[in-house]
Order: C-alpha cells, then structure tokens, then sequence
C-alpha cells in the first residue's frame, strides 16, 4: 500500500498544481475536462473580482493562463480561496490508499435545498477537492467514490460552522470535485462506505475540508465561538 501520495505538488500563486508521473482516469466537475476524462495535471487557479470582470469569459480566461503555462491538457478548477491555504490529507485501508488535496472557502455557502439569492459577483470562494485512489476504479465504483467524497465533504462543513447558525450550510454554490484513478489493471467494481476504497476516500477529505473549512472560519469569523474538533457532530 502507498505510504505517501502518488504525485507532486507545486505551489506557486496563482497556480496550485498535482501532476501525476502517468495521465489518470478521471471524474468530476472542474471547470475543465468535466465528466469522465483522462489528465495528468490537475491545476487549481486563483482568481479575484478584478480577474474576472462581467464581460470576460471564465473557461476562456482560464484556457488562457494554463496555455501560458503549458498546461492545456489540464483539468482545472477556479476559486478565489487563497490556494496556499491548501491541505494535503492520506489514508491507507487494507490494500487501497486515498490522498485528497483541497482547498476551501465559504464565501459562496448554501445549504443544500434552500438556496439563498447570491449577492456575490465576480470571483467565489468554493471547495475544490481532489482525490487520489491508488487502486484502478470501474465507472460504476468512480460514480460511488463522488459520493463518498460528496458526503465527507459536507460532514466536514456542517461540523465546522459557527455554533449559532441553526441550520449549518452544506457546502458552496460552486463546490467541484474530481477522483483520479490510475489506468490499467482489474478495476475495483465497488468503492462503498463499508469498502477499503470507501473508508479511505471518506477520512482523506473528511480530514482535508475539515481543515479547510476551520481554517476559513478562523478567518472569517472575528471572535470564533469555539474551536471545533474531529467528529463533533
């Protein structure tokens, strides 16, 4: 089993970048390359209101600065969070490891079916999360491990907001992930929660949006009510 992630991270704003030494199978909904997908860099840009002004195209913008860094072949996600602010978490289950790198900003917060009307223009802050699995991954098992990450990633949110918010928010108007999957190989059929797959997917970005998410609310949040801790709820 993998000890440490599978790949190399770079951190050079406004650019945050994973590149894989192998292209990975992929699933998500970045901004680039959504649906299933094949990539060997997964590139996080930063962005702010003065970036994107009403009258610029975003997915173009975005294609415009990975090509001015030879990073066409990119999936990509866009967020406003300060990507320094990103967290690197690893899980090892039985033979199968997860590595999710995420970054977190809550400027953009909903709950998940009550939209609020957005007053916010321009750039967002959002949870963009990647995750690694070591083990190669069937379609189905692909659409089961976004569920799992789907659901740490919410538990982690709703375990971080303020004590007073009687409904905590669920995530972001804008939240992305993606799972990276190596090519080849007899693929796992099934990556549940009661799986090795599942439970190392679930700690991995439980654990990162956890950090994320407290993070954010340190900063954003004058006079912090209390100082969560894992598993609150």
């Amino acid at each position: 089993m993998p000890t440490r992630p599978l790949f190399r991270l770079s951190c050079e704003p406004p650019l945050l970048v994973v590149r894989f030494d192998e292209p990975m199978q992929t699933l998500g909904w970045p901004v680039l390359k959504p649906g299933f997908a094949s990539a060997r860099e997964i590139v996080w840009l930063e962005v702010h209101d003065g970036d994107l002004p009403i009258h610029v195209d975003a997915v173009a913008f975005l294609k415009e600065k990975l090509a001015a860094e030879s990073l066409v072949e990119a999936a990509a996600f866009m967020t406003s969070r300060d990507i320094r602010r990103h967290y690197v978490k690893h899980c090892g289950v039985g033979a199968v490891a997860a590595t999710c790198v995420a970054t977190v900003g809550l400027s953009n917060a909903e709950r998940v079916g009550s939209r609020r009307a957005s007053k916010c223009r321009g750039a967002f802050g959002t949870i963009n999360t990647l995750v690694h699995v070591s083990c190669p991954l069937a379609l189905g098992a692909f659409i089961e491990a976004v569920s799992i990450a789907a659901q740490a990633r919410t538990a982690a949110v709703m375990e971080t907001s303020p004590v007073q918010q009687v409904r905590p928010v669920t995530g972001t108007g804008t939240d992305c992930i993606i799972i990276a999957a190596p090519k080849g190989g007899r693929p796992a059929d099934c990556a549940g929660l009661h799986t090795d797959i599942g439970e190392a997917i679930g700690a991995a970005v439980y654990d990162a949006i956890f950090a994320g998410a407290t993070q954010w609310w340190v900063e954003a949040t004058p006079h912090p009510a209390v100082q969560r801790t894992r598993g609150a709820l």
